[in-house]
């Protein structure tokens, strides 16, 4: 027996887990998008994903990586208010960087684990938020410093979420050394390219964040564990991933969740991820499937009941069919719900469902289509 360590497992929505599992190439190219700075166009990237996928650590994690190569990095959820958020953590980022005024001077600059500025002469700035954050970046930028901005959660219809890509788009022609990344879910980061007013943003970088093969999850969990301070059994490693059904926060969960079956034991067995594994089941209910149900329309869900007839794939016809529906409605419908991650396609005219136990939960939930 040993005495319990922290458990270092981060299922908390926002933390950043000891291993980026199955996120590899997405790091090796951002590290060298910072390490490169202006031009390299992964320096503008859209990550869009279903819940549970791991957006939130992943922006965190990336941060952190610019921050270990010299730039100064914000991080805001898309809410009112963000931009004020943007230019008051940028400021502070740079040690207690407040207002660098038309008439303030960088005075000195001390880059190491953490970015430092001082100023001469700090005032109040005057002017809008572009005017500011220029200023902000024309000094930066002649230290060679950059700024990275990560936005969660985007929302299309966000008036400053239109602004910020817009004015993003300035600080770019000017060849200004700045990053903007945008995570969200995939409709939501699909209607914020449409609009005309951000049609540049329909060159930025993207990745579907998709779920993780099996033996990266395997990976992530058994280094988890060893960083821990325990070990774990094969079999449980087994169990664990299959529990995980390749979503990085479903690993986090059941991860957290076996190791508190016994925490003061030297190793993880398959029992502590059997128990573990239905309480983090039940998290991830709560904290996601309900939460994804509510974003659905009456007829997202009905086309989802009629998915329920079928064991694994369904046939779009036959979906067709069951709702009484020409095919082109089908369509319509199944664009919509793959955008929102809760389906996938299986081939040109099957759709499975992709959202771990969501199939389980709308049959709870709802029952099979009324007839």
């Amino acid at each position: 027996m040993v005495s319990a360590s922290k458990n270092p497992f981060t299922p908390t929505f926002g933390r950043v887990p000891a291993l980026m599992t199955g996120r590899e190439q997405i790091l090796a190219e951002m590290t060298r998008a910072f390490e490169s700075g202006p031009g390299n166009p992964n320096l503008s990237t859209i990550f869009a994903g279903a819940r549970g996928t791991g957006k939130t650590a992943l922006l965190l994690h990336l941060s952190r990586v610019a921050q270990e190569q010299g730039w100064i990095s914000v991080n805001v959820s898309c809410i009112p208010g963000m931009l004020e958020d943007i230019a008051q953590q940028a400021y502070e980022a740079a040690a207690d960087l407040v207002d660098p005024s038309e008439h303030a001077r960088l005075r000195s600059v001390t880059i190491g684990s953490v970015v430092g500025v001082e100023w001469d002469n700090p005032e109040v700035p005057a002017g809008n938020w572009r005017t500011r954050m220029s200023r902000l970046l024309k000094a930066l930028n002649a230290q060679d410093i950059g700024l990275v901005i990560t936005v969660d959660e985007v929302q299309p219809n966000l008036d400053e979420m239109i602004q910020l890509a817009s004015v993003y788009q300035h600080f770019v022609g000017e060849e200004r050394k700045v990053s903007l990344l945008l995570a969200g879910l995939p409709g939501k980061m699909s209607s914020l390219l449409r609009n005309e007013s951000v049609s540049f943003l329909r060159r930025a970088n993207k990745h579907t964040l998709r779920p993780i093969a099996d033996e990266e999850i395997a990976i992530g969990i058994r280094y988890t564990v060893e960083e821990g301070g325990r070990t774990i059994q094969a079999p449980a490693i087994e169990a664990a991933v299959k529990a995980s059904e390749g979503f990085p926060y479903l690993m986090q969960l059941v991860g957290f969740q076996s190791w508190e079956q016994r925490p003061h034991a030297d190793e993880i067995t398959l029992d502590d991820v059997n128990l573990g594994a239905a309480m983090a089941r039940k998290n991830f209910v709560e904290r996601v499937l309900e939460a994804t149900y509510f974003d659905l329309s009456p007829n997202d869900v009905r086309f989802l009941q009629a998915m329920l007839e079928d064991p694994e794939e369904s046939r779009l016809a036959d979906i067709a069919e069951r709702l009484g529906e020409a095919s082109n409605y089908t369509s319509t419908y199944k664009r919509r719900l793959i955008e929102q991650g809760v389906i996938g396609e299986r081939g040109p005219s099957f759709v499975a469902f992709e959202l771990p136990g969501f199939r389980d939960y709308l049959a709870q939930k709802c029952g099979p289509l009324s007839k």
